[in-house]
């Protein structure tokens, strides 16, 4: 089994910067594909962010240029630096990982099999 436990969430202004961190413990070595999804009030859940162990990156349209995910392999825990942020950015940010052998263009369809507790992110003046 793999735990995941996100932190860095808060409050911000239109503008500002956040960084999300996630720290995977457990059988850390079954873990492949990582990322991060986020869920808006009334909304589903949406993929915003993933990569893989080899540093294949993919981000939903709307964040990327605004949004850096980053990894680093040696404990699998995985970061998301988000800058100019914007109201509609408000979600609750969940981290994801896969279990090895899951492909990026997969999990951003339908996650992988280990989800986190999730951090609210708040973009408000």
């Amino acid at each position: 089994q793999v735990q995941l436990v996100e932190s860095g969430g808060g409050l911000v202004q239109p503008g500002g910067s956040l960084r999300l961190s996630c720290a995977a413990s457990g059988s850390i070595f079954s873990i492949g594909v990582m990322g991060w999804y986020r869920q808006a009030p009334g909304k589903q859940r949406e993929f915003v962010a993933g990569v893989t162990s080899g540093g294949t990156i993919d981000y939903l349209d709307s964040v990327e240029g605004r949004f850096t995910i980053s990894r680093n392999n040696r404990d699998n825990s995985i970061y998301l630096q988000m800058d100019s942020l914007k109201p509609e950015d408000t979600a609750v940010y969940y981290c994801n990982a896969a279990r090895r052998g899951l492909t990026l263009p997969t999990m951003r369809i339908r996650g992988g099999a280990y989800w986190g507790q999730g951090t609210q992110v708040i973009v408000s003046s």
